[in-house]
């Protein structure tokens, strides 16, 4: 079977700097993914050991509704995730319209917010987001046998706003962050980094970073 090509769709309407567009652009290849995925792949395996593609599709929900529930000042790691959803695509569309009425209004960019592994304002803690959207997507679209138009500008902020974290060791540094501000275990969100080549395309470089080899593929049979 040949891989489908997954479209974009259009993202909030901010200005093309603000980090809640850029976040849009990225939902946006996500929201295209998302609706590709076949009810017969539900139960196939993802780069992701932990998950199927049904549990992988809800942590990507849960993803959104973090999000949103850091734009309306709550806990982010109150949130529950669920796999149990008959309409995907429609999960989705109501978790980043969640997102998008938790952070229209501007002042919500420059408040202070907090996570494990970042710090800064809400616009950085969006950016920071980026990240983990466009890498569970790229988890999704390889699991399912898709070939994202990933869109370049996204991936490379996605590249530098990578936290700054060692690659590897990466347990332990969460262990001893999340004790100290007092939160919650929430699982290590970044698995050991893959070693790849300078040269390697950056959704390969971004997707490596995060512990995942760029070159796997579901097993056959």
């Amino acid at each position: 079977m040949e891989p489908t090509t997954a479209t974009t769709t259009t993202p909030a309407p901010f200005g093309v700097d603000d980090p809640r567009h850029v976040f849009g652009r990225a939902v946006a290849v996500g929201t295209a993914t998302v609706a590709a995925v076949r009810p017969d792949q539900l139960d196939g395996p993802t780069p992701c050991s932990e998950m199927d593609v049904r549990h992988l599709l809800g942590h990507l929900v849960s993803v959104l509704d973090r999000v949103a529930t850091l734009g309306g000042g709550e806990d982010p790691f109150a949130v529950v995730e669920s796999a149990d959803h008959d309409d995907w695509p429609g999960a989705w569309a109501a978790a980043a319209h969640r997102v998008q009425a938790a952070w229209t209004a501007d002042d919500v960019l420059a408040r202070p917010m907090a996570l494990p592994w970042q710090q800064g304002t809400g616009a950085d803690i969006l950016l920071g987001y980026v990240n983990e959207v466009v890498v569970h997507t790229w988890d999704l679209a390889v699991a399912t046998g898709q070939r994202p138009v990933w869109d370049d500008d996204v991936v490379e902020v996605a590249l530098e706003r990578m936290p700054a974290l060692p690659a590897e060791d990466r347990l332990a540094m969460f262990e001893e962050i999340s004790a100290d501000m007092g939160l919650p275990e929430v699982g290590v969100p970044f698995a050991e980094a893959v070693p790849v080549g300078a040269d390697a395309a950056a959704i390969d470089r971004l997707v490596a970073w995060n512990g995942r080899d760029p070159r796997w593929a579901p097993p056959r049979g």
